[in-house]
């Protein structure tokens, strides 16, 4: 099967119900994008035969895990745009393990220029000393280009290895990547680590904390969703983006990885029983909810907010009996985010590295951001009021 092959499983969506194929419009015969694209990137890298484009695969494109093991190793870039809600706007660029990052010939501006974030996936179960060494020289060459990359290391294939091992292979890691880039005089940098495989729910929670930086009204979304739990009586509410199960924001209590795996599954089961009983494109409107009552008197509780969005709720049997009161406070909470949708549409065009860094000379980006955040705060305040 090849890399470039749709006629695989769909896990969970008809293949349809999705964000669409690999899009590669755009690049030149070197594989390099030719024209100017200002949604940022998230750029997958690694050693060949890591797992990068498995994880794509699984996490934006629904591909059972087991296929993944027919895939064929990628030879030349491919790019994939994820461009279905004014949340969840990025491209991934899927890197072969095998370009040299140090050649000078390599246009490392065009590749580093417009990147939000960098994902570095390591084998943990292979020796990842040639893999740390690329791994330091690929950091410095972005950050020389680029200083405000996120730099995310996925410590993959972790599954069937005991917890023990698991935390000795993070801190390993940990230090001697750290050390390496103390070594190259860059102690400013901050790198984030993350255990993942794809037969768990643990790449998508990985991919989960990658994309929320992304997203410049994050704060706005976790302040909405901490007013709607607390006068809801709620205790832990996730905003996922439905097709690809990550979920975009939560409130401010710690992320327990059982709860997020129950809530994933929910989205499973909802998705699955309505497409056998409508269309595929109404598989999830407007309409769609669903309740469900575990046996220790805990109820998952979803609610659509828009057609790749949707709020899954953790509560209590008992505070469920003010299911009226959730209900209104979800409308108004609904609404919010409607306004931020139309707040990120107005401010959709993103500036390119150069004019930010003529607003930083000019010192336009601080009152453009303050802008924003007074209007992102301005919304909040607004609807607090009408909740209940």
């Amino acid at each position: 099967m090849s890399y470039e092959d749709d006629d695989y499983h769909v896990d969970t969506f008809p293949k349809e119900y999705g964000y669409g194929a690999f899009d590669q419009d755009g690049l030149d015969s070197t594989g390099m994008c030719s024209d100017s694209d200002s949604k940022p990137r998230i750029l997958l890298m690694g050693l060949r035969r890591s797992g990068k484009s498995s994880i794509q695969k699984v996490v934006f494109h629904k591909m059972s895990p087991n296929e993944t093991l027919f895939l064929e190793s990628t030879s030349k870039i491919v790019k994939d745009d994820i461009n279905n809600s004014s949340f969840v706007q990025f491209s991934i660029w899927d890197f072969p393990g095998q370009i040299d990052f140090i050649d000078p010939t390599f246009d490392s501006d065009m590749i580093f220029g417009n990147c939000g974030s960098l994902v570095f996936v390591i084998d943990a179960k292979d020796d990842y000393n040639e893999a740390l060494t690329k791994f330091k020289n690929t950091v410095i060459k972005a950050y020389k280009v680029n200083p405000r990359i996120k730099f995310e290391v996925f410590i993959h294939k972790v599954d069937g290895i005991s917890d023990d091992t698991k935390m000795e292979s993070q801190r390993d890691i940990h230090q001697r990547a750290s050390d390496d880039l103390a070594d190259a005089g860059l102690t400013q940098i901050h790198l984030s680590f993350h255990l993942t495989s794809i037969y768990d729910h643990s790449i998508f929670e990985a991919f989960s904390k990658v994309v929320q930086k992304l997203i410049p009204q994050l704060p706005t979304l976790e302040n909405l969703l901490n007013i709607f739990i607390s006068n809801s009586g709620i205790e832990k509410a996730f905003l996922f983006d439905v097709v690809s199960k990550i979920y975009i924001a939560t409130d401010c209590s710690p992320v327990d990885m059982q709860s997020y795996e129950l809530c994933c599954d929910m989205i499973d089961v909802v998705i699955d029983l309505s497409s056998i009983y409508s269309s595929e494109e109404d598989a999830f409107d407007n309409q769609s909810s669903s309740l469900i009552k575990l046996n220790n008197n805990t109820i998952l509780y979803l609610r659509e907010v828009n057609k790749f969005l949707a709020l899954v709720c953790i509560l209590r049997e008992e505070n469920f009996n003010r299911q009226g009161v959730i209900d209104y406070n979800f409308l108004c909470f609904r609404d919010a985010i409607s306004e931020v949708f139309e707040l990120r549409m107005k401010s959709q065009k993103l500036p390119t590295v150069d004019e930010r860094q003529e607003y930083l000379m000019n010192g336009d980006e601080d009152s453009d951001d303050e802008n924003m955040d007074d209007d992102d705060e301005n919304l909040v305040n607004s609807r607090t009021g009408k909740i209940v």
